[in-house]
C-alpha cells in the first residue's frame, strides 16, 4: 500500500489558482445550499400541477435524506480516490438529478429525483471544505471555510425569493433547471485546475457493509423523526420500530468499526478527545440554528400575529448576524494563538440572547426580536469555521475527507433531531384539537386554542440549553496549534 505524496512536497500554488479553484467550489456550494431552500415557495404549484398534496412534503425531506445520509460516504471517497474525481461525481449527479426533477411528470417521480438531486448535493459540501483544507494551512483556513458559511447564508436567503419569481412569473421547473448551467459552469472552473492539488489519496478500500450500516441506521432516524407527530403517533410502532432498528444498526455499525480491516470511520479518529468534542459542539450549536431558522416564523405568527412575509425580517436579521460572526470569527481565530476563546464567547453570547426571548415570548415587538436573533446569530456563526478548522486540523491530511465528512453528518443529524424536538414541543400544545383546527391555528387564523407564548418559551429555554451543551463542549477541546505552511502533524 503506497502513501500518498505529502502535500509540503508538491509545488506550491500561486494564489491566482488558489482563488479560481475556491471561486470553483463556491459555486458549487451554492447549488447544493440553494436547493434546500429554493424549492419550499414551489411546493403549491407542483402540489397542484402534479395532482398530489399527501405526498408534498416528500419533496423537500427525500432530498436532506439523502443529502445528510451520503455525506460521510462522499468524504471517504474523497480520501480514496482524491478530491477531483469526488467532486467531479458529485456535482454530475446534482445535475442529473435536477433535468430528472424538471422533467418529472409524477410527484412520484419528482420525490426520487429530488433524492438522486440530494445524493450529489450531500457530496458537495465536505469534499469542497476538504478542498480547501488542501490548499491551505490551518491557519490559514478559517477564513475560506468562513465564505462557505456566507455562501450558505446567502443561499437560505435568496432560494425562496428566487423560487418565488421564478415560480409566479415563468414555469417552476424552472428552479430545477437553473442548476444546469451553473452546474456546468462549476465543472469546468475547477475540473482542470483541481489536477493541480496536492495528492492525499491512498489506495484504500471502502468499507462497504460500514456504510450501509450507517446509512440505514441515519435514514430510519431520520425518517422516525420526519413521520413522528405528522404521519404517526410518536408512540405508534411503526415509530418505535423504526427507533429500534435504528438503535440496533448503530449498534452493528459500532461493532464494524472494530473489526473492519479498513473502517468506514478510522476508531482512532474517533477516540480523540478534540474530534469528539467538536462533533458533539457541531450537533447541538449547528443542529439549534437550524431549528430555530424553521421555529422562528411559528412563534412570529402564533405569538406575535406577524404575517409571513413581516416574519422573513426577523429571519434575515439572524441569517445576517450568522454570517457576520462567520467572518469575524475567521479572522480572529487565524491571528490568535488561543483561538477557542471566539466560538466559547460566542456561545455564551448566544445563550444569554436566545434565553432573552424565553423571559417573555409575547412582550417582544418584531424589532426586538430581529435585534435578539442577529446577536444570537452573531454567538453561533462561528461555529461554522472554527468547528471545520479544528477537525482538520487534528486529523492526517489522508483523513481529512473522512472527518469533514463525518463532522456535516453530525450537523445535519442534530438539526433533524433538534427541529424533531422543537416540533414535538409545538404540537404538543395542540393536542385534543381536531385536525382541522390544528391546520387552522399553524394557518394563524386561530390562535385562541392554545397558550403558545408558555409554549415558545419552553423552545427558547430547550434551545438555550443545547447551546450550553455546545459551549460546554467547546470548553472541552484542547487547544492543539493551528499548524502553518509546511508544518505536517
Amino acid at each position: 500500500m503506497t502513501a500518498a505524496q505529502p502535500a509540503s512536497a508538491a509545488a506550491p500554488l500561486d494564489h491566482a489558482l488558489v482563488r479560481q479553484i475556491i471561486g470553483g467550489i463556491l459555486l458549487a456550494m451554492f447549488l447544493s445550499a440553494l436547493e434546500q431552500t429554493i424549492v419550499a415557495p414551489a411546493l403549491p404549484t407542483i402540489g397542484r400541477v402534479l395532482t398530489d398534496v399527501e405526498n408534498l412534503s416528500f419533496v423537500v425531506t427525500s432530498y436532506l435524506l439523502a443529502a445528510t445520509a451520503v455525506t460521510p460516504l462522499f468524504g471517504k471517497l474523497a480520501d480514496i480516490h482524491g478530491r477531483r474525481a469526488a467532486l467531479l461525481v458529485a456535482v454530475a449527479i446534482f445535475i442529473v438529478g435536477s433535468v430528472a426533477c424538471a422533467l418529472a411528470p409524477t410527484m412520484g417521480a419528482l420525490i426520487a429525483a429530488r433524492a438522486l438531486q440530494g445524493i450529489g448535493g450531500g457530496g458537495i459540501l465536505p469534499i469542497a471544505q476538504t478542498i480547501i483544507a488542501d490548499l491551505l494551512s490551518p491557519r490559514e483556513r478559517p477564513l475560506y471555510q468562513s465564505y462557505s458559511a456566507v455562501m450558505f447564508m446567502a443561499a437560505s436567503v435568496l432560494g425562496p425569493v428566487l423560487g418565488g419569481l421564478l415560480t409566479d412569473y415563468l414555469h417552476w421547473s424552472l428552479i430545477f433547471w437553473i442548476n444546469v448551467p451553473m452546474g456546468a459552469i462549476a465543472l469546468v472552473m475547477t475540473d482542470r485546475v483541481l489536477r493541480r492539488l496536492p495528492r492525499y489519496e491512498r489506495p484504500h478500500r471502502l468499507d462497504l457493509p460500514g456504510a450501509g450500516l450507517m446509512v440505514a441506521a441515519a435514514l430510519l432516524i431520520m425518517l422516525a423523526l420526519t413521520w413522528g407527530g405528522r404521519r404517526y403517533a410518536w408512540g405508534s410502532p411503526e415509530i418505535l420500530a423504526m427507533v429500534v432498528a435504528s438503535a440496533l444498526l448503530w449498534c452493528l455499525f459500532a461493532l464494524r468499526l472494530g473489526r473492519a480491516p479498513e473502517p468506514f470511520i478510522p476508531p482512532d479518529m474517533l477516540r480523540d478527545r478534540v474530534v469528539l468534542a467538536i462533533v458533539v459542539t457541531a450537533f447541538f450549536s449547528i443542529g439549534t440554528i437550524i431549528g430555530l431558522t424553521i421555529m422562528t416564523p411559528l412563534y412570529l405568527g402564533l405569538v406575535l400575529g406577524i404575517n409571513a412575509s413581516q416574519s422573513s425580517v426577523a429571519l434575515i436579521a439572524f441569517v445576517v448576524g450568522t454570517t457576520v460572526g462567520s467572518v469575524i470569527a475567521g479572522r480572529l481565530v487565524a491571528r490568535m494563538a488561543r483561538y477557542k476563546r471566539v466560538p466559547v464567547a460566542g456561545l455564551a453570547i448566544a445563550v444569554v440572547a436566545v434565553t432573552t426571548l424565553a423571559v417573555d415570548p409575547a412582550g417582544v415587538s418584531l424589532a426586538g426580536v430581529s435585534a435578539i436573533l442577529f446577536v444570537a446569530g452573531a454567538g453561533v456563526g462561528p461555529m461554522y469555521p472554527v468547528t471545520t478548522v479544528v477537525i482538520q486540523n487534528v486529523v492526517p491530511p489522508h483523513h481529512t475527507g473522512t472527518a469533514t465528512g463525518t463532522l456535516n453528518f453530525f450537523r445535519q443529524l442534530g438539526g433533524a433531531i433538534i427541529v424533531a424536538a422543537f416540533g414535538a414541543i409545538v404540537l404538543g400544545a395542540l393536542d385534543g384539537a381536531g385536525d382541522a383546527a390544528a391546520l387552522e391555528t399553524l394557518a394563524g387564523i386561530n390562535r385562541a386554542g392554545a397558550d403558545f407564548a408558555t409554549t415558545f418559551r419552553w423552545v427558547f429555554i430547550v434551545a438555550a440549553a443545547f447551546l450550553g451543551l455546545a459551549c460546554l463542549a467547546m470548553m472541552a477541546v484542547e487547544e492543539r496549534p493551528l499548524r502553518g505552511r509546511g508544518e505536517r502533524q
